[in-house]
C-alpha cells in the first residue's frame, strides 16, 4: 500500500494539471485543424476553377447589367472585365462619337447598345485572340440617358430613363403634383438634330380620361418635362 502512495499522489498531480491545462490543449489540438482549412482555401482561391468561382460571386452580387433595356449613350463610362485579362479590363468613357476604344478590340461603336449587345460585340472581337473570352460590362456613370423635370413638382432633376419612360412615368418619378400646378398646360421640350427646340403638348387631364393618348410620348434622352 505503501508503494502505491506515490503513484496515487502523481496521478492526482496530473489529473489537476491536466483540468487547468484543458483550455491550452483544446487549443493545440484545433490549431492544426485551422491551420489545415486556411490553407485548404488558400489552395482554392488559387486555382483557377477556385478563382473564377470568387469571380463569379463578386459579379453576382453586383449585378451585372442593372436594367437590361438601358441603352448605352455618349459620355456613358463603362467598367469592361475581361475574365483574368487585366490589362484589357478598365473603366472607359463613351465617347461623343458613340466609341469606345480597347485593347486587341480597337474602335467600337457603343453608343445605342444595351450592356448585354456590347458584351456580345466585344467577345467576337477577342475570339481571335483570347479562347472562349468571358466578357462583363457594367454601366458605372450614366449621363447619356436621363430626363429633366422642372416646375411645380415636388422633386423636380435629372431622371434616368429606360426605353420605355412615358411623361406619366416621368410625373410620377418626380412625385405627382404641387397644389395649384397647371395640369393641362405642361408640355416637352425636345432638341431636334439641327439644334432646333420642339414644343411638345401634354394635357394631363385628357390623357388620364383616356383622350389624347398620343400625347403620351416615349421620353428621349435630353428631353424636358416643364410642369407650369
Amino acid at each position: 500500500m505503501e508503494r502505491d502512495a506515490p503513484i496515487a499522489r502523481m496521478y492526482a498531480l496530473v489529473k489537476v494539471l491536466m483540468n487547468r491545462s484543458t483550455p491550452v490543449l483544446t487549443f493545440l489540438l484545433l490549431l492544426p485543424i485551422g491551420i489545415s482549412a486556411e490553407a485548404g482555401a488558400a489552395w482554392a482561391r488559387q486555382t483557377p476553377v477556385g478563382q473564377k468561382a470568387a469571380d463569379n460571386q463578386a459579379q453576382s452580387s453586383r449585378g451585372a447589367h442593372g436594367d437590361p433595356t438601358y441603352v448605352i449613350g455618349a459620355n456613358d463610362v463603362l467598367a469592361i472585365n475581361v475574365w483574368k485579362e487585366p490589362d484589357i479590363s478598365r473603366s472607359v468613357p463613351v465617347r461623343s462619337d458613340g466609341k469606345i476604344s480597347l485593347p486587341l478590340v480597337g474602335e467600337l461603336q457603343a453608343s445605342g447598345q444595351t450592356p448585354l449587345q456590347l458584351e456580345q460585340q466585344i467577345a467576337k472581337r477577342l475570339q481571335s485572340y483570347i479562347s472562349e473570352p468571358e466578357v462583363t460590362v457594367i454601366v458605372t456613370d450614366s449621363k447619356s440617358q436621363k430626363v429633366n423635370i422642372l416646375g411645380m413638382v415636388p422633386r423636380p432633376g435629372a431622371y434616368l430613363l429606360t426605353s420605355s419612360t412615358t411623361v406619366l412615368d416621368a410625373i410620377a418619378m418626380a412625385g405627382g403634383f404641387k397644389d395649384f400646378a397647371k395640369q393641362k398646360s405642361i408640355y416637352v421640350l425636345r432638341q431636334a438634330p439641327d439644334g432646333t427646340e420642339k414644343r411638345i403638348p401634354f394635357n394631363y387631364k385628357d390623357v388620364i380620361k383616356g383622350k389624347n393618348t398620343d400625347q403620351n410620348i416615349r421620353l428621349q434622352a435630353g428631353d424636358t418635362v416643364v410642369v407650369p
